[in-house]
């Protein structure tokens, strides 16, 4: 088995659009939570979204978007785009120039791209109701292309010539965690020598407020009080979007090349909850048995874990499953710091893995465990736990990363200092 190691981040996110400035948010826990207008409805109770900034996608017409001029995107490569499409090819120009990839190092056929999305559902109810008022014939023959699950998959691979592996991922919030994990074995088991991870979504109005109708969205107006993972006041959590990529590379060809190593991809883990179609196992069976087997990958014990970024939502019933998960497997010896930055950014959906799973790579990189940004009073499952609530620096050699997605999907993600 061949060493994983992350040489490429890239990031458009309500913390940030670019690593420097997710990595201050992270360090000085700036939230990105605010009003967003398409949600001011008296008939819907939500308020917040994490907000991304700089980008104008509110029409269904890519041609009419508007995004930082640092970007040059062709209107062929364009006009295939949902809106987390354009925050993909975004972060994914960021993450090649981080990890210093050439144009031949990108495309060729030992380099694969594996992407984590749950489709548009904006674009998709754009392109039906065009279909039903004006016939099908008066559709945008992109239509399909750029709504449907797969659409990361279908623009991204074309645009950057991707000759290796490609795959696209849906198993819901836990999308872009497997979409890791799989990469993470093409690689080791010699497969490809480099895949590029990417995780979106639109973060609009049609990709989070269904979730209202669930009864999972937090309806505090506050923004500082909307997401609070771990605290006794959760109510549901804040949703947002944007994309991440990490690029993944065989760690003696990235040295041999002298890219920037951010962490060692050490191993994973997955299992299912068999339980519920919507909500966690209370007693988060699943989720302890996943970090168990992502553990017994790694051949390492509980007590070396450093640092756990948490999946906790800001939900009552998923953040209390995750705590007593973590009880179950980090019982004896010492206990890792815990937080959960959806604190910070909302939750991501599909693309909430991949985030996290960065955040994991900067904070062994910059030796620091992000705080629980907003938790004033833990929740009483959580006694004896550590979870801080300010950032502070620490000595990390390995970081775990969890994601649970409905029907009970459960990814654990092991990062290490290289």
């Amino acid at each position: 088995m061949r060493n994983v190691v992350v040489t490429g981040l890239g990031f458009i996110c309500s913390i940030g659009n670019d690593r420097a400035a997710v990595l201050d948010s992270l360090k000085n826990l700036k939230h990105g939570i605010a009003p967003c207008p398409a949600f001011n409805d008296p008939k819907n109770p939500i308020r917040l979204t994490g907000a991304i900034r700089g980008f104008d996608t509110s029409s269904k017409d890519p041609e009419d978007w508007s995004w930082p001029t640092a970007y040059t995107v062709k209107r062929d490569i364009l006009r295939g785009f949902a809106p987390h499409g354009l925050f993909a090819y975004c972060s994914l120009l960021q993450a090649i120039a981080d990890a210093r990839l050439t144009p031949s190092e990108v495309s060729n056929e030992r380099t694969g791209m594996f992407t984590a999305s749950a489709g548009s559902a904006g674009m998709l109810h754009h392109h039906l109701t065009r279909m039903f008022e004006s016939g099908v014939m008066r559709c945008s023959p992109m239509g399909v292309v750029n709504s449907v699950v797969g659409t990361l998959s279908f623009n991204l691979v074309a645009a950057f010539r991707i000759l290796g592996a490609s795959c696209g991922f849906a198993s819901a919030c836990a999308s872009s965690g497997h979409a890791l994990g799989y990469a993470h074995d093409e690689i080791a088991l010699g497969r490809q020598d480099r895949v590029i991870v990417i995780g979106g979504e639109d973060g609009n109005l049609e990709t989070i407020l269904p979730f209202a109708g669930m009864r999972a969205l937090s309806t505090v107006s506050d923004p500082r009080l909307a997401s609070c993972p771990f605290d006794e006041k959760r109510s549901g959590f804040v949703g947002t979007g944007g994309a991440t990529t990490m690029i993944l590379e065989e760690e003696s060809i990235a040295r041999q090349r002298g890219a920037p190593i951010h962490a060692r991809f050490t191993a994973w883990g997955q299992a299912s909850d068999g339980y519920s179609p919507a909500i966690s196992h209370p007693e988060g069976l699943g989720l302890a048995a996943s970090m168990t087997n992502c553990l017994a990958a790694a051949d390492i014990l509980p007590a070396e874990v450093d640092y756990i970024n948490a999946h906790a939502t800001s939900t009552p019933i998923g953040d209390r499953s995750e705590i007593l998960a973590i009880k179950q497997v980090f019982k004896d010896g010492k206990t890792p710091a815990i937080s959960s930055t959806k604190g910070l950014t909302g939750h991501g959906l599909s693309m909430s893995s991949i985030l996290e799973a960065a955040f994991c790579c900067m904070a062994i990189d910059g030796q620091f465990i992000p705080g629980n940004a907003h938790l004033v009073t833990p929740l009483t499952e959580a006694a004896g736990l550590h979870l801080p609530t300010a950032t502070t620096s620490a000595a990390i050699k390995f970081a775990l990363s969890n994601s649970s997605g409905f029907g009970g999907a459960n990814v654990s993600l092991l990062f290490a200092r290289a």
